[in-house]
């Protein structure tokens, strides 16, 4: 029986709701601010293509067409988003400078010893705007279908196995290192420069796991390209009901998100971070909004300022100890 994962759909709605929640944090952060002052800078800390850079593209024309106010995106690239994230840091608190952010922010403070700024007193976080699983997807010609079979197997061939990522510490590279610590094997890191090269490695079977975007991963199980073993959502997830989480698959606990979270200079107005988060939370009341949230198998994330910057704290300290579990170091 074919199974249909609803892929396109899924995909604009997902794009749909984060540029909705986007979209409301520009225009009430213009509302609060003279024009005159100069273009809101839309910062996306890595390199033209990729999710921030393309959400930030649709986002600034939008804003453009609907304010007549210039808005422009600048890729400040380099670091795992340490020079973009800097540039935030260092910029007037005047609502006009923001930065989207990536889970892989929060590993910075211990991938590198020392970073250009302070992320913990630097950024006002605003909001938390949603997030989305990885899945856990292997080689066909690996013999295991489900994950305590290749959990088995692993123990049972420690460091034999390998997994690919686009990068160390990258978000996969440190979801698989999670899930070695929590399950009790030995993985073989093999990284990559991005994503590509991997997923051709794996659908090859050079390397044998690979923790994948929902969006990317979904299509190539359903071709029979790949096999998936779980999700990295704490539960079953709305995009791929069919699909269990490694938390209910042997893996009791583990969770390892994609989310995208909006800050601010630390120096921005209360009132103003304040005014933007009210409208966020309002909009969810919204059918509309609801529906999205649904068809796109998403989990609602936003939430008060306080709770993002209590969420943060979290999540520095879960890759914290994943970092030093696995001894990775990065370099600026």
């Amino acid at each position: 029986m074919k199974i249909s994962f609803g892929l396109n759909k899924n995909r604009l709605s997902l794009q749909s709701l984060l540029l909705s929640w986007v979209f409301i944090l520009l225009t009430m952060a213009a509302q609060a601010q003279n024009f005159g002052n100069g273009p809101l800078r839309i910062v996306s800390p890595f390199p033209p293509g990729g999710g921030t850079d393309t959400l930030g593209r649709m986002i600034a024309q939008r804003y453009t067409e609907h304010f007549g106010f210039p808005a422009i995106v600048e890729n400040k690239t380099g670091a795992n988003g340490t020079l973009g994230a800097a540039f935030v840091a260092k910029s007037k608190g005047d609502g006009l400078t923001m930065l989207i952010v990536p889970a892989g922010y929060v590993a910075n403070p211990a991938l590198y010893k020392s970073l250009p700024y302070d992320q913990s007193h630097d950024f006002a976080p605003v909001s938390l705007l949603a997030s989305g699983p990885l899945v856990l997807v292997t080689a066909l010609s690996l013999p295991v279908n489900n994950t305590r079979q290749f959990i088995t197997m692993a123990k049972a061939h420690p460091g034999e196995l390998n997994y690919g990522s686009p990068g160390s510490g990258a978000l996969p590279h440190l979801s698989a290192e999670l899930f070695a610590s929590m399950s009790g094997i030995k993985l073989t890191h093999v990284p990559y420069k991005g994503p590509a090269m991997a997923i051709t490695d794996l659908i090859s079977g050079y390397i044998q796991l690979y923790f994948m975007n929902a969006t990317q991963a979904l299509p190539m199980v359903e071709t029979k390209k790949l096999r998936a073993l779980g999700v990295t959502s704490l539960g079953r997830s709305a995009i791929a009901p069919l699909i269990p989480s490694l938390s209910e698959s042997g893996v009791k606990g583990y969770e390892m998100t994609n989310w995208y979270g909006m800050l601010v200079p630390a120096t921005t107005p209360k009132t103003v971070v304040s005014n933007i988060n009210s409208e966020v939370l309002a909009s969810l009341k919204s059918p509309e909004i609801q529906k999205n949230i649904s068809a796109g198998g998403m989990v609602v994330e936003a939430s008060s300022a306080e709770h993002f910057t209590e969420f943060l704290k979290q999540e520095t300290l879960k890759y914290q100890k994943v970092i030093e579990w696995a001894g990775i170091r990065g370099t600026l």
